[in-house]
């Protein structure tokens, strides 16, 4: 199983690449959803289409649907819920629609929605999934999520001896009630476990950041990139959407934009290599419908497969170093050498290697340190910050 989530900014795309994506691979032969977890659905305008909280067969080999964190809430969770809620009443003394808002793990809806996702594809053998995820700040929550849950489901999981043992005297459903609550809560545990495996495998997800040539879209990207590296998500593309065509005399307007969309697009090869970059046009028409959509996957990935894995390896590491300083090391398999500069403003790295040269967004751990040295070791730039409070910053 192949499973392919689109990211990035509200309003670049993600939505009809995601489509076009889908529809082309069903084409190929490959049976495949496509789903959307943006509270704000709009696959079901984009196909062209009406859709539900279950798969809807679009074409053939196509399945679409507009995942319902509600719904899925109401199947999985509702129970847990209750409960935890009356065990913090009862334990706080609080009124119960307060003890309904603690009792609410953060995230737990979309958790249980990527669950809903993982099982179905698995058991509906679908060969592919494609997400059609939330903009980005939301989806990188999302994807940290996992993690987040396992350490609330660790706390639990401290007390379930202690809980067992003062509830052996009891009989009949005041024991069986809440050892189903805990026993429910391990398998939540397990299925979460295997989830994030399954999102951090390169062999069978990959995440792809849809970027139009703009300045601050291409920003949000870059952050986005960064934070996946963090997480061991592999990212394998990166799809430049509505890119103006160069024309014949077209007037002072469109002659303006062209020329500051490729200067958008320059940066963005700079900043995203060696990731490949894919690029769709901008279309004078609305891409609606199978035929438009059937038009975009052409014009965005020519004759190549779009759900296979376009990029493996190593886009940046983070490693923790013994004095309390980091490396951050960046492949630049294209470089050969030169002296390595760098500056730093903020969040914002700006390297220099002999003629190459980049900016990146960078993560918050690194973000308040202070770069020591930068060095190109066998394709690989590693960059060291200093402990984070080893001297001071400037005012």
């Amino acid at each position: 199983m192949r499973i392919i989530l689109y990211l990035g900014k509200g309003g670049v795309g993600k939505t009809t690449t995601a489509a076009a994506t889908a529809l082309r691979s069903a084409q190929l032969g490959y049976k495949t959803l496509v789903a959307s977890t943006d509270i704000a659905h709009s696959l079901a305008d984009s196909l062209d289409i009406d859709l539900s909280h279950k798969p809807v067969r679009v074409a053939e080999n196509l399945w679409a649907q507009e995942i319902s964190a509600i719904a899925d809430m109401v199947a999985y969770w509702d129970v847990l819920q209750e409960y935890v809620a009356g065990f913090v009443a009862s334990d706080k003394g609080l009124d119960r629609v307060m003890a309904d808002e603690l009792s609410a793990i953060p995230g737990m809806d979309e958790i249980v929605a990527l669950l809903h996702i993982n099982k179905q594809a698995k058991d509906a053998d679908f060969d592919r999934v494609i997400i059609d995820a939330a903009p980005t700040g939301e989806t990188i929550r999302l994807l940290t999520l996992p993690d987040t849950f396992r350490w609330y489901a660790a706390q639990a999981f401290r007390f379930q001896g202690r809980i067992s043992k003062s509830l052996k005297p009891l009989a009949g459903r005041f024991l069986q009630g809440p050892m189903d609550v805990l026993n429910a809560l391990e398998k939540l545990d397990a299925a979460t476990a295997e989830l994030r495996e399954t999102l951090s495998d390169p062999e069978i997800t990959s995440y792809r950041v849809v970027v139009q040539p703009e300045k601050m879209v291409v920003r949000e990207a870059q952050r986005a990139v960064s934070y996946l590296g963090l997480f061991n998500y592999p990212v394998d593309s990166v799809v430049v959407n509505r890119v103006l065509p160069e024309m014949g005399d077209e007037g002072e307007f469109y002659q303006k934009r062209y020329e500051i969309q490729q200067k958008h697009l320059r940066y963005i090869e700079d900043s995203f290599r060696p990731i490949p970059i894919w690029t769709a046009p901008y279309y004078a028409h609305e891409v609606v419908g199978l035929k438009a959509l059937a038009q975009l996957a052409t014009d965005c990935f020519g004759d190549a497969d779009p759900g296979q894995i376009f990029y493996t390896g190593m886009l940046q590491e983070v490693v923790e170093l013994e004095d309390g300083a980091y490396m951050l090391r960046l492949p630049l398999p294209f470089v050969s050498g030169g002296d390595v500069t760098l500056r730093k403003r903020g969040d914002e790295m700006f390297i220099t290697v002999g003629n190459f040269k980049r900016e990146m967004i960078l993560p918050t751990v690194l973000a308040k340190r202070r770069t020591r040295t930068g060095r190109l070791v066998d394709g690989v730039l590693e960059i060291e910050f200093a402990p984070l409070h080893s001297e001071p910053l400037p005012a």
